[in-house]
């Protein structure tokens, strides 16, 4: 499955009353909860034993949570501080950090650079897809949490900005 089917996923349920959906594979095992806050997607790969594919629990039974479940909460528990006054930007999905389009290209932003609503801070390769991660917000980046390179994990702070 690649980032583009998931994203096709979650527009086709986004606007339907399921809540959690679990699909599961011989390879992989993604569980989408539909919430208040969002949409939130785990995912485990590969997938250990014969292939099982699991439906969507009907609406008055909810799917039991993915194992990786965790993995945010545990990337959470291991980040620095947080400055109330910062805006954190988390990693959307699992893959590698690259700060740079390219490995002789300068980095798109730095500690200290003023960023725009929108700017390109870095690049998640996931899947052999690079994905731009942008800014949320227009300020100046505090921090950079991340090394080129790093493997890093859903929910993972990659930069902190300081909105101004």
């Amino acid at each position: 499955m690649q980032i583009k089917d998931i994203r096709r996923l979650l527009d086709v349920i986004k606007d339907t009353e399921v809540n959690e959906l679990t699909l599961e594979t011989g390879e992989y095992k993604l569980t989408v909860k539909l919430g208040l806050g969002g949409h939130q997607v785990y995912g485990t790969a590969p997938m250990a034993g014969s292939m099982q594919h699991a439906a969507a629990a009907p609406a008055s039974q909810p799917a039991q949570p993915a194992p990786a479940a965790e993995a945010p909460a545990q990337a959470a528990a291991e980040a620095p501080a947080k400055d109330e006054k910062l805006v954190d930007v988390t990693a959307p999905i699992v893959g590698t950090f690259y700060s740079s389009p390219s490995p002789d290209a300068p980095p798109y932003v730095r500690e200290g650079d003023s960023v725009k609503a929108g700017s390109v801070l870095c690049i998640i390769e996931a899947m052999k897809l690079m994905n731009e991660i942008e800014a949320d917000v227009a300020g100046v980046v505090r921090e950079v949490l991340v090394d080129n390179g790093q493997p890093v994990e859903y929910g993972q702070v990659l930069f902190r900005i300081e909105p101004g």
